[in-house]
């Protein structure tokens, strides 16, 4: 097959959509049976694809102002796929929006649907999917959703086949299962012995004023932990911490892959109060490290986390607290193995396997390879 795939999520800070692009590419582009094109859809950035594709991959697209291309995909049938990017048997939008196919069979990625279900916790360039995903949705031969929790909403939401919607769980990069805290990083980041932490970007849906408020209720008590906040900030008010001293909150900004796992590994557990979520990798991450998990009572995270993680309301400050008083300050090591042995189990070749699969049913349903 020659497949495209929507690269714009590998430029600028990768988060978790950018991983996930890079991942599945990645794994692709190793296999020498198949041609792998990568496009951004942007004119910004545009040439800083070539310093991130991975090894295997070609490049090909119009530089094209994003907003203007969105602005007509919400209307129109043009530009197509083949225009911007040249012919492909498939073309997989790995984020949200699926431009007009044209000749290709298009795969389109829902990793949320937040637009709809948490709409005062997102970005004005989330709030769009509103009107794209309707529209990719149905140009689409095949739908992923990174969890059955979006894919039931999904079809709960929009009048979709359910035969082509199709949960592809992501994966854990193996350097998690090989993390181990690092007292040179801790040092270097100025970060204390015994923390808790959070992972991502620094948004009102990821709901950290409940981790905050739980740690100031706590006050002066000798097994409250310090807080570390890695991300880079996003939008949306300002997080309060005016009710910790500010000597017990740590903000590193953005880490790359080089500092992140050992962070997590270092720390007493790693928390994610988010109020709604589409898979949730951090926490899985932070399982294969063997730390303990806070989290969200959320469908979706009791999906991914199978168990190994404590599940609290993510907006009562007080049962957070009381949690924390009670996460140990060593782990059994059983308890440790079973969350190393769970997380291993989700793999990027094994997203990149079952993808593959789609997009071979996605060339079935729309007649073919080679329609140019």
């Amino acid at each position: 097959m020659r497949i495209g795939l929507d690269a714009t999520p590998l430029l600028g800070r990768r988060t978790g959509i950018g991983r996930y692009a890079l991942e599945l590419s990645r794994v692709l582009c190793a296999d020498p049976g198949d041609e792998v094109v990568l496009t951004a859809f942007t004119a910004r950035g545009a040439s800083g694809l070539v310093d991130v594709a991975p090894a295997g991959a070609r490049l090909a697209g119009r530089r094209c102002p994003a907003r203007l291309l969105r602005a007509a995909w919400t209307r129109l049938e043009v530009p197509s796929v083949g225009l911007l990017a040249g012919r492909t048997d498939v073309f997989h939008a790995t984020n949200f929006v699926l431009p007009p196919p044209g000749r290709s069979a298009g795969v389109v990625t829902v990793h949320d649907l937040s637009y709809l279900h948490v709409r005062d916790d997102v970005d004005r360039a989330s709030l769009a999917y509103r009107e794209l995903v309707p529209r990719s949705l149905e140009r689409a031969a095949r739908v992923i959703t990174p969890s059955a929790a979006v894919a039931r909403e999904l079809l709960e939401t929009y009048d979709v086949d359910p035969d082509v919607v199709v949960p592809v769980p992501l994966g854990v990069d193996p350097v998690w299962g090989a993390a181990v805290p690092d007292p040179a990083v801790r040092d270097r980041l100025g970060l204390p012995g015994d923390y808790v932490v959070t992972v991502g970007t620094v948004e009102p849906r990821k709901n950290l004023q409940t981790v905050v408020a739980a740690l100031a209720a706590l006050g002066g008590h000798p097994r409250a932990p310090h807080l570390v906040v890695v991300g880079p900030p996003g939008w949306g008010r300002a997080l309060d911490l005016s009710g910790l001293p500010a000597e017990r909150v740590h903000t590193t900004g953005y880490l790359d892959d080089a500092d992140l796992p050992a962070v997590v590994a270092g720390s007493r557990a790693l928390l994610f109060p988010s109020r709604y979520e589409g898979f949730g990798l951090p926490p899985l991450e932070a399982l294969a490290t063997g730390r303990a998990v806070l989290a969200s009572d959320l469908p979706v995270l009791r999906e991914v986390l199978g168990g190994h993680a404590r599940h609290l309301p993510p907006d009562d400050p007080a049962a957070w607290a009381d949690a924390l008083l009670e996460l140990p300050a060593e782990d059994d090591p059983a308890v440790v193995a079973a969350r190393r042995r769970h997380a291993a189990g989700f793999t990027w070749e094994r997203c990149a396997t079952t993808t593959r699969e789609v997009y071979a049913a996605a060339l079935r349903h729309a007649g073919g390879p080679g329609r140019g």
